[in-house]
C-alpha cells in the first residue's frame, strides 16, 4: 500500500517533471554541449570545430563589447533597484491606507506590466525620440518656455541610456507595486493599533513596524527586479528600433547579434551560459546579505 501510495504520488508530478525537462534541462545540456564549438547554425554540426574553453577565454578576455553590455545592464539594474523599487512601495503603502478611490489606483499602477513589451518600446520611442519631429516631450517643453531642454533623448550617448532605464522602470514598477502591497496586507493592524496606544506617531509605526516585517518582501522584489532589469531586451529592442551595439547594448542583445549577425551560435551559447552564471552569482550573494539583514 505504501509503495501504491508513493506511485501515485510520482504519477501526479510526472507531467511537470516531463515538461521541465524537455524544455529546460535538455535545452540548457544543448546550450552547455555547443557553447565548447566553433558552429555558424548552417553548415552541418559534423564540421563545426571543437575549441575547448576558447569561446569562454574570448569572452572573458578579448570582448570588450560583451563587457560593456554587461555594465550597461548593471546600470539599468541599479536605477530600477533604487527608483523603481522605492516608488512601487511608497505607492503601496498609498494605496494600503484608506484614502479615496485606492481601488482604481491598484488598477491603474499595474497597467503597464501588463502590456506588450514592444508595443510600449515603439510608444515611448515616438514621445521621447525625433520621430519626423513628433517628439511630444520636446514639444512639451517648447511650449513651456524652456527650449533649452529640447533634447535627442535616444541619440545622444550621455542619455541614452539613463532614458531606456526610467522607461523600463515605468514598465516594471507595477509587479513590484502589487508584492509590496500583498506584503503590507498581511501586516496585522492591531501592530498598529497596539503601537498608537503606547504613543508611537505615524513614522515611529513605520520605522518599527511596516520596515522590518516588510524585509522578506523586499528581498524577493529586489532579487526579481535583478533578474529581470539584466534581462532586459524586447523594450530596448522597441525602444533602439534593433542596434544591437553602443550605448543601449545589453547582454541579451549581445547574444541575439553573435547569432544573427557574425552566425556564430556557440559563441552565443558560451555567452548565454556566462551570462545565466552572473545571474545565478547575483541572487546568491543578495539571498546571502538579505539572510544576514534578517537576522
Amino acid at each position: 500500500m505504501k509503495f501504491k501510495s508513493s506511485l501515485e504520488n510520482y504519477a501526479f508530478i510526472l507531467p511537470a517533471i516531463l515538461i521541465f525537462s524537455i524544455f529546460y534541462i535538455y535545452p540548457f545540456i544543448q546550450v552547455l554541449f555547443l557553447s565548447f564549438f566553433d558552429w555558424d547554425g548552417i553548415v552541418s554540426f559534423k564540421d563545426a570545430t571543437f575549441l575547448g574553453w576558447g569561446n569562454f577565454k574570448e569572452i572573458i578576455f578579448d570582448d570588450p563589447i560583451w563587457w560593456q553590455a554587461m555594465r550597461n545592464a548593471g546600470y539599468i539594474t541599479f536605477i530600477a533597484l533604487i527608483f523603481q523599487n522605492i516608488l512601487a512601495f511608497l505607492l503601496a503603502w498609498a494605496c494600503d491606507r484608506q484614502i479615496r478611490m485606492k481601488n482604481f489606483y491598484r488598477l491603474i499602477f499595474f497597467i503597464p506590466p501588463v502590456l506588450s513589451e514592444i508595443v510600449v518600446g515603439i510608444a515611448w520611442r515616438f514621445i521621447i525620440n525625433d520621430v519626423e519631429g513628433a517628439n511630444i516631450i520636446n514639444r512639451m517643453f517648447a511650449a513651456m518656455g524652456h527650449p533649452n531642454f529640447i533634447h535627442s533623448w535616444l541619440s545622444d550617448p550621455k542619455t541614452a541610456l539613463t532614458t531606456v532605464a526610467i522607461v523600463h522602470c515605468w514598465k516594471g514598477f507595477g509587479w513590484g507595486f502589487l508584492i509590496f502591497l500583498a506584503g503590507l496586507q498581511t501586516i496585522p493592524r492591531e501592530l498598529y493599533e497596539a503601537a498608537r496606544v503606547d504613543g508611537a506617531n505615524a513614522w515611529e509605526s513605520f520605522k518599527k513596524i511596516t520596515v522590518p516585517l516588510m524585509i522578506p518582501v523586499t528581498v524577493l522584489v529586489a532579487i526579481l527586479t535583478v533578474l529581470g532589469s539584466m534581462q532586459a531586451f524586447v523594450l530596448i529592442l522597441g525602444l533602439v528600433g534593433g542596434e544591437f551595439a553602443g550605448h543601449t547594448s545589453v547582454p541579451v542583445l549581445r547574444i541575439l547579434s553573435s547569432m544573427r549577425g557574425s552566425s556564430r551560435f556557440g559563441y552565443a551559447c558560451a555567452q548565454g551560459i556566462s551570462f545565466g552564471m552572473v545571474l545565478v552569482i547575483i541572487s546568491f550573494i543578495q539571498y546571502r546579505f538579505s539572510k544576514k539583514v534578517t537576522e
